[in-house]
């Protein structure tokens, strides 16, 4: 039940993303063009030279990131979501922001080009939903057969998580500008950091007694060197599924929760992420770690569930529905990255300790969160932001 479940789910998204590739062409290329064509003509900043070379998007004298570096980065971005189930959408827009230049060339049409500037910033937010997006499919998979993704939790979150996914990008396609989209993606990941790190503390760690007991069990199970099966064996088995109440075991822990507020969580969660243009892991976790109560090590995988299916739908409605442009030779390049990340990370996860998986996550937030929001609104920049 579940595996068809699982590949019903693989195959409409499939189906969705060969839409978005089929009907979505000619839009990209006319709203590129027309923005192209109000931007003042010169050298200077904020100008377009249609005698120079194209770069990002095709637009002439655009950044031209070496598609090598994007390969590099992909790989970062896939191993640390697909082993904390969050940050990838964080990190592929701290590359396609800070990284690659992308953020600075947005900024430079704010005053001669606001078409411009927003339709660099729209493509942004998408480029990292493209990387998540991947990453998440593949974890997803890896998680399940390694029995360490609820699939009833994660189709929750998913359904929620498909109206936020869509409602978000039809409203602000094309209205935010790249300086506000720094200083709000800043903010809000500041706050989840600060908020997961009273998670890690003594405090925190005492109201999840059976997230900490199953997380010890799978942990022993690993430092005895059991067999991969063996682990999936041992790892999620759901004992009852209606639409009132869910129920299952990891590790020999039982856990229960009722749909009905993952659906509506999904939806908050989806449509924050989608305003962002990351993949939501980053909410989705403590949602999972806080109100659901689950150890990391299963986490990280029914995040990634949810987190597939809001990126199919926000990336759609982007593309289709608003005719956001996409740079797709690099972010095709960060795409082979995001394969080889994402593959990696399932495995090395179940070496880490599930508080040190937390405080990676914590220490990542609080530092790319106070970055972005100084960036954003003060003009002040960390190092690497």
């Amino acid at each position: 039940m579940q595996r068809k479940t699982f590949i019903i789910i693989g195959l409409l998204t499939l189906v969705a993303v060969v839409a978005t590739f089929a009907l979505a062409d000619s839009s990209w290329a006319g709203k590129l063009e027309e923005a192209i064509a109000k931007t003042p003509a010169g050298s200077g900043p904020g100008e377009i030279n249609p005698a120079a070379p194209k770069g990002f998007m095709g637009i002439p004298g655009g950044p031209t990131p070496f598609w090598f570096y994007g390969i590099l980065w992909g790989i970062w971005v896939g191993w640390i979501f697909s082993t904390v189930g969050a940050f990838g959408g964080i990190m592929a827009g701290v590359g396609h922001i800070s990284v690659f230049g992308l953020g600075d060339y947005a900024s430079s049409f704010r005053k001669t080009s606001p078409v411009l500037n927003k339709l660099v910033t729209d493509s942004i937010r998408t480029s990292n939903q493209y990387l998540v997006g991947l990453s998440a499919l593949m974890s997803s998979i890896t998680y399940y057969r390694m029995g360490r993704l609820v699939l009833p939790l994660g189709i929750a979150l998913a359904l929620g998580g498909i109206a936020g996914a869509y409602l978000i990008p039809a409203l602000t396609a094309g209205k935010i500008s790249l300086k506000a989209y720094v200083g709000y993606f800043g903010i809000i990941v500041f706050i989840i950091g600060a908020f997961l790190f009273y998670d890690t503390t003594p405090a925190g760690q005492a109201k999840k007694k059976k997230a900490k007991q199953a997380a010890q069990a799978f942990q022993e199970a690993v430092k005895k060197g059991s067999s991969a099966g063996d682990l999936a064996a041992q790892g999620v088995k759901v004992k009852s599924w209606s639409l009132t109440l869910v129920e299952f075991s990891f590790y020999g822990v039982e856990f229960h929760f009722n749909p009905i507020w993952p659906v509506v969580g999904g939806f908050f969660i989806a449509a924050l992420s989608a305003f962002l243009g990351i993949g939501g892991g980053f909410l989705y976790v403590p949602f999972l770690t806080n109100i659901v109560n689950l150890p990391m090590y299963v986490v990280a995988g029914t995040s990634a569930l949810a987190v597939f299916i809001s990126m199919i739908t926000s990336i759609f409605t982007f593309m289709f529905i608003k005719g956001t442009p996409i740079d797709f030779l690099f972010v095709g390049a960060e795409l082979i990255g995001i394969a080889v990340g994402s593959t990696v990370g399932p495995y090395t996860s179940k070496y880490i300790p599930d508080i040190w998986l937390k405080r990676l996550f914590v220490v990542l937030a609080l530092y790319i969160g106070l970055g972005y929001t100084l960036r954003g609104f003060l003009d002040i920049r960390l190092p690497g932001i």
